[in-house]
C-alpha cells in the first residue's frame, strides 16, 4: 500500500461518523500489539477551547528537557501527517501506509470511524519509537473519546463552553463531565476551568479517582507584561516558583491561561525553569498553526481556527488591541452546519469589518449564501462565493496595504487557505 492507497482508504472513513465508544478503539489495539500500554509518560488533554495551544506548549517543553516527546492533535490543515509527531517532526508517510495495510485487514471485523483509525496510527508510532513522554488531545469530547483507552499520568482540562451539544450535552454541566471522563484513578489533575458549574464535575470525578486538581487562575497566577502581534510575554507564579517574562511567540493574551497550565504539568514533572522557557519560546517548531497566526503583510492577513462563540470573542477581543492600526477590516468566514453561526457572526460584527463567507471543504459544510444571509440578517454587509480561493482573491484585489483580512471559522477553511498560498506553507 501506498501513502496515496492508505489515504484513499482513511478519508472515506468519514462516512461512518462519530461512534462514541471504546470497544472498537480497543480491538484495533489488539490488532497492533496494544501500543496504548506503550506510551511512555502520558498527558492526556480535553477541553473545548485551548487543547491545541496546551498540547503543544507541553510538547515543546517536555521536548526541551531531552525527552523523546509524541504530540497527537486533530485535525490536520494540510496533510495527515501533521497529526502525529515526534519531537515535532511528522510521522513519515510510508509508516501510514504501513500500518494502513494492517488496518485494512481488520476492516472487515471492526467497522472503525476514520478517528478512531488515525488514533491507533498514532499510538501504533508512538510505541515503535519508545516514546518517552506522549501528549495526546482528545477529539471531540473526553469520557467516550477514542484516545480514552491511554494509560494517562496527568489528565488536563481546558476551558469549558458549549460546543458539539448534539453529541456532549446542552448544558455546561453535562459537558463538562464528558471530558472529566478523561480523569483516571492516580492521575495528577490540571484544569483552567473555575466557573462553578464545570468544575464541580471535574471535581467530583477527580475524588472518586484519587486525583489531587491543580487550578491555574488559584493555584498558579499570571500577569500579562505585553501582548502583540506574534508575542506574548507573561509573569507565572505557582506555588513553588517565579517565573518572570516568559516570552512565546503567539498573538492574544487569552492563551495565558494554556500556558500557564504548561508550566504548572512541567513543573510538576520536575522539568527546570531554564528548559520550560526554552520550550516555550520554541512551541511553533511542535506545528502549531493557525491560532491569529499572521501570514501575510500589506495587506496583513491573519488566519485563524476559532469555530464557537467563546474562542471568537477571545479573537475579536485580541484584534481590538491593535486595530487602529489598519484603515478598514475584512473577514472570511466558512463554517460547518453544527455551529452557533450567528453568535459566531455577532462577535465578529464588533470588528466592524464587512463579510465574505464561503463553504468550507467539509461534507458539514454550511453553505456560503445561508452563511451570508445570516451576516446580512444580523446587519452586516456580506457576499457569498463558492470555494475560499475565491473568496480571499475577492478580498486581496480589494484590500490596501494597511487593511487588516481575517480567514476563520474552520480547521478545514484554515488548511484550504494554507494550499493557495504557498509561502505559508
Amino acid at each position: 500500500m501506498t501513502y496515496r492507497d492508505a489515504l484513499d482508504f482513511l478519508f472515506p472513513l468519514h462516512r461512518f461518523g462519530i461512534k462514541p465508544g471504546l470497544d472498537r478503539v480497543l480491538e484495533l489495539m489488539d490488532v497492533l500489539g496494544s501500543p496504548h500500554l506503550r506510551l511512555g509518560k502520558v498527558i492526556h488533554i480535553a477541553g473545548t477551547n485551548g487543547k491545541g495551544t496546551t498540547a503543544a506548549a507541553i510538547a515543546s517543553v517536555f521536548q526541551a528537557s531531552g525527552r523523546k516527546t509524541a504530540l497527537y492533535t486533530s485535525p490536520h490543515l494540510v496533510d495527515f501527517t501533521e497529526r502525529i509527531r515526534i519531537d515535532g517532526k511528522r510521522i513519515p508517510q510510508d509508516k501510514v501506509a504501513d500500518y494502513c495495510s494492517c488496518l485494512k485487514k481488520a476492516f472487515r471485523e471492526i467497522h472503525f470511524t476514520f478517528f478512531e483509525a488515525t488514533t491507533a496510527i498514532a499510538f501504533a508510532w508512538f510505541a515503535e519509537e519508545e516514546a518517552e513522554v506522549s501528549v495526546i488531545e482528545t477529539g471531540m469530547g473526553g469520557r467516550l473519546d477514542a484516545t480514552n483507552v491511554v494509560r494517562s499520568d496527568y489528565a488536563v482540562i481546558t476551558g469549558i463552553s458549549l460546543d458539539h451539544t448534539g453529541w456532549l450535552g446542552s448544558g455546561i454541566p453535562s459537558i463538562a463531565a464528558e471530558k472529566a471522563g478523561i480523569i483516571k484513578r492516580g492521575n495528577r489533575v490540571f484544569t483552567a476551568v473555575q466557573d462553578p458549574l464545570a468544575f464541580m464535575p471535574i471535581e467530583k470525578e477527580a475524588l472518586s479517582c484519587s486525583a489531587p486538581v491543580f487550578v491555574s487562575g488559584k493555584d498558579a497566577v499570571w500577569n500579562i507584561d505585553s501582548s502583540g502581534e506574534g508575542s506574548l510575554v507573561i509573569d507565572i507564579r505557582t506555588a513553588g516558583r517565579d517565573y518572570p517574562a516568559l516570552t512565546v511567540p503567539l498573538t492574544g493574551s487569552f492563551h495565558a491561561s494554556s500556558i500557564t497550565l504548561a508550566v504548572m504539568v512541567a513543573e510538576d514533572a520536575g522539568i527546570p525553569e531554564k528548559q520550560i522557557r526554552f520550550g516555550l519560546e520554541r512551541m511553533l517548531d511542535t506545528g502549531y498553526r493557525a491560532r491569529l497566526e499572521k501570514i501575510g503583510s500589506k495587506p496583513s492577513l491573519y488566519l485563524d481556527v476559532s469555530h464557537n462563540p467563546e474562542g471568537m470573542r477571545c479573537t475579536v477581543d485580541t484584534l481590538q488591541e491593535f486595530l487602529s492600526s489598519y484603515r478598514s477590516v475584512s473577514i472570511l468566514l466558512g463554517l460547518a452546519s453544527d455551529k452557533d453561526a450567528r453568535s459566531i457572526v455577532r462577535e465578529l460584527g464588533r470588528l466592524g469589518g464587512t463579510f465574505v463567507t464561503v463553504s468550507i471543504p467539509s461534507e458539514r459544510s454550511l453553505g456560503a449564501e445561508e452563511l451570508a444571509m445570516i451576516c446580512r440578517s444580523e446587519g452586516f454587509d456580506a457576499v457569498h462565493f463558492g470555494h475560499s480561493q475565491e473568496g480571499l482573491s475577492y478580498l486581496m484585489d480589494k484590500a490596501g496595504d494597511d487593511d487588516l483580512l481575517l480567514v476563520t471559522g474552520s480547521f478545514y477553511l484554515a488548511g484550504d487557505i494554507l494550499r493557495t498560498i504557498p509561502k505559508a506553507e
